[in-house]
């Protein structure tokens, strides 16, 4: 089966769509299925193009992991200001169509967000080249650009939930990461088939328990304080300012310091807020670091930290950073409502804490530096959760079989005459 997917994002680039995206299409290329990737040359979260790249107007290609991978030219911004990161997601719906439209005839189309667009470039490849559209929905759309306050309620928004109404009607099947996710979709539209869920995960093989990491402990001025980590995208959606009011309550407490591992809009704006309040030695910013530094920079935390913004959109999100944190055994503190507390409450893997509740994140913080046999208990559980429940393997073969259903198709595995996948009978 050839399999089609559109993706704003994809490796090099690190975060988590790309990450998902990529990890899913290598199994499916493993499993013997043809898989093309249309996607952006690399440039998030800053906006600057990779080394190695360049953002030509003619699509190059590459091969990644056995993967098929077209790379098209769109307007680059920065992830911060609604204006340009719109003009960025619109190029793409346009030269991902295109692109999507030249390739060799695929037997599906998936198109996966966010962003919003993507999901309507899938939209109109499907009805160009008349092919299934499984949609997978990682982002609600314009809920979430609402929410952090990117946007304000009036004509624009209306346009743009008709747009996401139509595009959750247009597809063939729909992909949610969570419950919340999907009684999202289903209270907007009534889709043709049921919603299918497939969570985040983690490569249990790239993440397990280690020893701690002192080289990046050193690399970054931690010495052998109790460092609290928040590790991936510093955005709107985030609200780490919750981080600098832990440090300042925390003044008191030499033993302690915060890392923040990422880049994203808010990074520069929270830097010179710390700076202003004399927490330089308190909270330090690492910037964006390559993807397979992340096991080292879980591996040097005593303990991470997973927030959003309180809101009750984002009580339906599940956080893929909590697969990779539980996978390496490390005690989470989390600072998100919804399915996500259930989750880790169930492994046994951390505290929670109401999200934007400073002095809570504090005192969490101090419970588990003043407890190393809290700190062992929580990272007992969280590496056997994972991989019995969140492991790719499973994750990636649960996705080709919704491919498979939409695309007509058995699977490869049922096969008794040969490898390849054939049409079902009508």
């Amino acid at each position: 089966m050839h399999i089609l997917v559109l993706s704003h994002y994809y490796p090099p680039e690190g975060n988590a769509p790309a990450t998902r995206t990529h990890a899913h299409a290598k199994r499916w290329v493993a499993d013997g299925h043809r898989v093309t990737v249309v996607t952006s040359n690399p440039n998030c979260p800053g906006g600057v193009i990779y080394d190695g790249y360049t953002n030509r107007l003619r699509p190059q290609r590459e091969a990644i992991d056995g993967v098929d991978v077209v790379r098209v030219w769109t307007y680059l911004a920065a992830n911060a200001g609604f204006a340009k990161r719109t003009a960025n997601y619109l190029s793409f719906m346009l030269s991902g169509t295109l692109a999507g439209c030249r390739v060799d005839r695929p037997d599906v189309v998936l198109a996966t967000s966010p962003q919003f667009f993507n999901g309507w470039a899938g939209v109109l490849t499907k009805w160009l080249r008349r092919r299934p559209l499984v949609l997978e929905i990682r982002d609600i759309w314009p809920e979430s650009i609402l929410t952090v306050g990117a946007m304000r309620p009036g004509l624009l928004v209306r346009v743009l939930e008709w747009l996401e109404r139509r595009m959750y009607r247009a597809a063939d099947r729909i992909v949610a990461v969570g419950r919340g996710y999907r009684d999202n979709i289903l209270s907007k539209v009534t889709p043709r088939q049921p919603i299918a869920i497939v969570t985040n995960g983690v490569d249990a093989r790239e993440y397990q328990p280690a020893e701690p990491d002192d080289a990046f402990r050193r690399e970054h001025g931690l010495g052998d304080a109790f460092v609290c980590s928040y590790i991936g995208t510093v955005g709107m959606a985030h609200g780490l300012e919750v981080v600098l009011g832990a440090a300042e309550r925390l003044r008191d407490r030499d033993d302690v310091r915060f890392l923040i591992v990422g880049d994203g809009a808010e990074r520069r704006r929270l830097e010179e807020d710390a700076a202003r309040r004399g927490l330089n030695d308190r909270v330090r910013f690492t910037g964006r670091l390559p993807k397979d530094e992340m096991p080292r920079a879980l591996a040097a935390s005593d303990c991470c930290l997973v927030h959003l913004k309180p809101s009750a959109l984002f009580a339906t999100v599940i956080p893929s950073k909590i697969f990779e944190t539980m996978a390496m055994g490390v005690p989470m503190i989390l600072g998100v409502e919804g399915e996500a507390v259930e989750i880790v409450r169930e492994a046994d893997a951390g505290l929670t804490m109401t999200p934007g509740d400073a002095g809570e994140l504090a005192a969490r913080v101090c419970e588990l530096a003043d407890s190393p046999l809290l700190r062992a208990r929580l990272a007992r559980r969280g590496p056997d959760a994972v991989r019995s429940r969140f492991n790719r393997d499973t994750l990636a073969a649960a996705m080709l079989g919704v491919l498979c259903d939409a695309a007509g198709v058995v699977p490869a595995a049922t096969e008794r005459d040969d490898a390849r996948p054939r049409r079902r009978a009508a």
